[in-house]
Parts: C-alpha cells; structure tokens; sequence
C-alpha cells in the first residue's frame, strides 16, 4: 500500500499530496531526480518524506530531520538521523523535502558538508500563471484538482458538464488545464479551457475532444485542474456515457473522490446476463505493483489479487465474474486498491444496454461511536440516507445497504417509507445485518406508486453505528429492460441542532439548512430531470421555500419556477416543464438550473430519460 496521507486531519496534509500527484510535478520530480548526484540526503521538516517516496521512489542514503522525539524513527525505509549530524554525512546533494523552502535552506546553510548542492521541492511547482494563491504554494486553492473517466470508444461517447460556481465565491476569469490519458497512461492531449464569467456552465464531449487532437478512439481518464479557484478547492461534475453511434446505451455518474482510497465498497457482483467491469485507473506517476489490487466478496476476508502490473495513469478493464467465477447479484464486492486510486467506475452491459456508476471510499479511520444510540431527541431520528422510488408503472425501484468502513460488521437499520406528500405509508425493521450480508428488496410489495425511502438507524436488536450508512440504489425499467444506479451515504438532515459536523452545510459550519444543487439540462434527444427529497431529522418547517432557477450559458439567471415539498416529501421535477421549451433553447448548451432553497436542506438525484426507454440516475452536487 503506497505509504500516502489523504485524509490527514493535520493542515496540509492533504494540499501536501495533491501538489505531489499533480501530474506536471511528477514531470518536475523526473527533471529533479536526474540532476541529484549522490550521495543524496533527504531534509525531512515537513514529515512527507514517505508520501514523496512511495510516489517516486530514487536512492536516498540519509533521511534527517529536527524534530528530537522524531529521530531513530523509520520513515520511508530509512532511520531518521539528527539534523545536526549532516554536516558529517558526506552528502554532495542536499533534498529539502518542503515547498516555499528559501528559509529553510538559509536557515540550514551552514548545516551543509563542504560542496554539498541543495535543492527544494520548489523545483517542481506548477508554472506561475497555474497557481491561484499566489502567497502559499501549499494553498488548497492551487490544488482544485480531480479525475474523471472519460471515453470515446465502441459507440460510447461522454460528456462532462459542470457550471463556474466559484464565480458565487467571488472568482475573477477561471480556466481549467486539461490533460487526457490513454489506456496505457499516455498523454493523449493537454490543453485549457476557458470558463464564463459569472456562473455559467460548461461542458467537454469527448468526441469533440476525439476530434479536435485527431484521436483514434480511447478509454482513460482526464485530469482536471482549475485555474483562479475562490472559495471552493474541489472540483464537481457529472458526466454523461451516451451512445455516440444511435444505440440504446445512457448512464451517469458523479465526481470522483478526488481523494485515494486502500479499500472501496458497493460493487455489485453480476447478475444473470450481465457483464461487470470495473474500471481500475492508476491516480499517480507509479505504477501499481501486481498482487497489489483485489477484488473480495464482502466480508469474506478471501481477497484474489490483479496479477499484473498497472503502468502510470494507465487505465484497466477488470473482469469482475472472470476474478471471482461464480459470485452473483446480489452478493457484494470489496475493492482493494492500496491508496493507488481515486473512486473507480464499474461499468455493468446487459444485452445492447451499458451503465456506468461508482463504487464509494471504505474509511479504513472511522470506530464505532458510542453517540449514536443515544442522540437527544432534539435531533430525531439523527442519520437518514434518502432515495427516490420511482413512478412504480414504469420503474422497480430496489436498495441494497452497503457496508463502507471496514470496522463495519454489522448493520443495525430500519426502512422508512414516505410518499410525495410526505405521509410515512410503511415502515421495514431490516434488522442488524452482518457485514456478509446479500440483502436486497424493492418496493413491489409496498403500497406506494412514487416517493422516496430512507434508511436509519436502529438498534433494537443492539449493533452499533459510526455514521457512515451507506446503500446501492437500482433501477429497472420494466419494459425496455434498462437500469441506472447510485449510491450514497447518510446524513443528519433539517435540524437546527447538531452533532460533530452535522447537519452539513455548503459553506461555513453547521447546521447546513439551505439548499444549492445543480441540475444540468438534456438535448433534444433526452430530457434532464431530477427528484428532489426534503429529507428530516426532527420537525421542520411544514413545507419548503425552494426556487427553481434557470441560468444560460453565459451565468445570467432567466427565470424562477418555486415548487413547495412537504417535510419528509419529494417530488419529481422536469426543467422542460417548469420553463418551457423555448426558454430551455435561450439558455443554450451551457445552461442549467440551478435549486434553491435558503431555508432546508434537500437532497436529490438527477439524470436524463429518452423515448427509447433509456435513462440514467445518480446523486446531485451542490454548490
């Protein structure tokens, strides 16, 4: 497992691996390494020496640092010596591992052996006009970074759509450097785009991208990076897989984690006449030694390995049934990746049919907590995780609960079932499920054509909880045969009280009690809709203030719609129908809707239908 922090509570612990990642620092630390001449000693002031090494492995003969109660430690397959024994270490090169590093190396000057050269990592930052915050290098701002998987290939095309929202935060001109790989880590192409001014939407197809830099067809992924962030350090998306060549296939899928994970959860195993695959993308600059990734049925504890090597940034097609032969729906699967990869895809084909979702972190950082059982009865029924049943004529709606840390074994919850109107029409006690469990169920034997379900705790069986409830959505459509999925994980919702971080908010401490999701527009071959759920923890306000908002390409707001959801309501919302045809048409390519609402906290999945029987469903982001 590379030796990285990703979810390091110390301040820039994680701004610290970003920088490192960035694909053209791992071109700097190429140009670094081969001007070192040895021997080489490693000043460690900043303790990311094992972060740098696992990332880009070189020679080192000494690792010093200052820090007293440090030294005679090992850090990166070395035992950490005192910075004052470096003058006798007979070092030609000096490697200060730390950014903004001038005081540092003055600060050490006259700690160095007789001729020794130094160097900083400041050799590798990004070029001047990348750098948002011009004061801190390590700044998260300068590292508004993520992957997104990308294809265009055998009649799949993808698009990804987003909106400027930090121009909300008060962004001057934004841009967003752009590199895609090939299937074997290559760069395919880099480039910049421009994003409007104001908070208008954009988007990147890749058959324009295909076309644009004369590509033969490709599976990889795309590195995105935004120039002159304020406010907001990630960066959100959804993309579109849709058939490039007339054929039935429509998926959609949400931003990946942006952050590398050992073990990922919610990986459907097949069902009978599906094909999965997952989608295995090397984040970094080092390959993925074999035996390293696995794949496991959940709870088993019988991992069975890659047995080949992935190269750098290279993306891989793994053969779900052909790794674990015999496992089928609705068994679950554990992905092992050693912190190599942000959150994977999985792609499962049926037929002429193709969809794609994501698999979900497992935390590996989270125990038990003892608070939950006993939350107040100030904030209700604490953690609920909320989903869409679909119009029951059409869809079959089913849920699978997901275990998602790996000190997880059992699962304490119950169902609620509430329709439109917000009415509470059933109630399922699951029970406390193990950790191997294969449950799944939908909602044919309820007594409810349209709404929304949520899990919650309970513990009248005992079990304990962290949480980090988490659960598979699926849906068929009963006469075309196609599906979508999503999934998630549970919050607090809708209460002024709080617990630890929750309910949260978009911006600025909890409790979060306002709304700011985006909806993305279809063409004129599908309809974009959502379903927006008004989720609660304890009463609420009776009825919502939420605003429909339709912005154009160029970030000018066009018209409002309100539409009010009962507490503990839903509702399914079609932009072509708040605003009409002709008002979509203004708001151009670039357009969206944006749903707001400053006085709760909704919840909601979007994604497109066509009049093929095709769709697609995944869960909204906000901004």
């Amino acid at each position: 497992m590379l030796n990285i922090q990703t979810f390091d509570a110390r301040a820039g612990g994680n701004v610290i691996y970003k920088a490192l990642a960035h694909p053209l620092a791992a071109e700097g630390i190429a140009r670094l390494y081969a001007d070192l001449t040895g021997p080489v000693a490693l000043y460690d002031p900043d303790r990311i020496a094992d972060a740098l090494l696992a990332l880009y492995p070189t020679p080192i003969d000494a690792l010093f640092v200052h820090d007293v109660q440090e030294v005679g430690q090992q850090r990166a397959g070395l035992t950490t010596r005192a910075l004052t024994e470096l003058p006798t270490s007979n070092a030609a090169t000096v490697l200060i591992a730390a950014f903004d590093a001038d005081r540092i190396a003055d600060r050490i000057a006259g700690l160095l052996p007789p001729g020794a050269a130094v160097t900083t990592l400041d050799a590798i930052r990004l070029p001047a006009e990348m750098v948002s915050a011009r004061g801190k290098y390590l700044d998260k701002l300068n590292f508004a970074t993520n992957f997104a998987f990308f294809r265009d290939a055998d009649g799949l095309s993808t698009r990804l759509v987003s909106a400027n929202y930090w121009a909300n935060y008060g962004a001057g001109p934004m841009r967003l450097w752009l590199r895609l790989f090939g299937a074997d880590g290559s760069v395919l192409a880099t480039w910049e785009q421009d994003l409007p001014r104001n908070a208008g939407g954009f988007s990147i197809d890749s058959a324009t991208v295909r076309q644009r830099f004369g590509l033969d067809a490709f599976t990889g992924q795309l590195f995105i990076h935004a120039i002159g962030a304020t406010g907001h350090d990630v960066v959100k998306y959804a993309v579109d897989t849709y058939a490039s060549d007339g054929g039935a296939s429509l998926s959609c899928t949400h931003d990946a984690n942006a952050w590398p994970s050992d073990r990922f959860a919610g990986l459907p195993a097949p069902a009978d006449g599906e094909h999965v695959v997952l989608w295995l993308q090397n984040s970094h600059a080092v390959p993925i030694p074999a035996g390293t990734v696995a794949l496991d049925r959940m709870g088993a504890e019988q991992p069975v390995t890659l047995d080949r090597a992935v190269g750098p940034f290279a993306t891989v097609a793994m053969d779900v049934a052909a790794m674990l032969p015999g496992l089928r729906w609705p068994a679950q699967i554990e992905v092992r990746t050693g912190r190599h990869v942000v959150r994977p895809r999985y792609e499962i084909a049926k037929g002429a049919r193709t969809r794609i979702a994501h698999v979900n972190v497992e935390r590996d950082n989270l125990q038990p907590d003892p608070g939950i059982p006993t939350l107040p009865a100030a904030l209700g029924r604490g953690y609920l995780l909320p989903f869409p049943i679909l119009p029951r004529a059409r869809f079959r709606s089913i849920f699978q609960p997901t275990p998602m840390a790996t000190t997880q074994n059992d699962l304490p919850i119950r169902l609620d079932v509430f329709d439109e109107q917000g009415r509470k029409v059933a109630e399922r006690f699951l029970g406390r499920l193990p950790r191997d469990h294969d449950l799944t169920m939908d909602f044919d034997d309820i007594d409810i054509e349209s709404g929304h379900a949520e899990l919650v705790y309970d513990f009248r069986d005992g079990g304990r909880a962290d949480g980090w409830l988490h659960a598979l959505f699926r849906y068929e459509d009963r006469t075309s045969g196609h599906a979508a999925e999503s999934s998630f994980g549970a919050h607090i919702f809708n209460t002024a009280m709080t617990y630890r971080d929750e309910p949260q908010s978009y911006s600025g401490p909890p409790p979060g009690l306002s709304t700011r999701l985006f909806l993305k527009l279809g063409d004129a071959k599908r309809r974009s809709f959502a379903v927006l759920i008004y989720p609660a923890s304890a009463a609420w306000h009776p009825v919502s203030a939420t605003v429909l908002q339709l912005f154009g390409s160029d970030g000018a707001l066009l018209a409002e719609s309100p539409i009010a959801l009962a507490c503990s309501g839903s509702a399914m919302v079609w932009p072509h129908a708040a605003f009409g045809d002709d008002a979509l048409e203004r708001a151009g390519a670039g357009g969206y809707v944006l749903v707001r609402d400053p006085t709760c906290r909704l919840f909601g999945y979007h994604g497109l239908m066509d009049d093929a029987g095709g769709f697609s469903l995944d869960h909204m982001f906000g901004f």
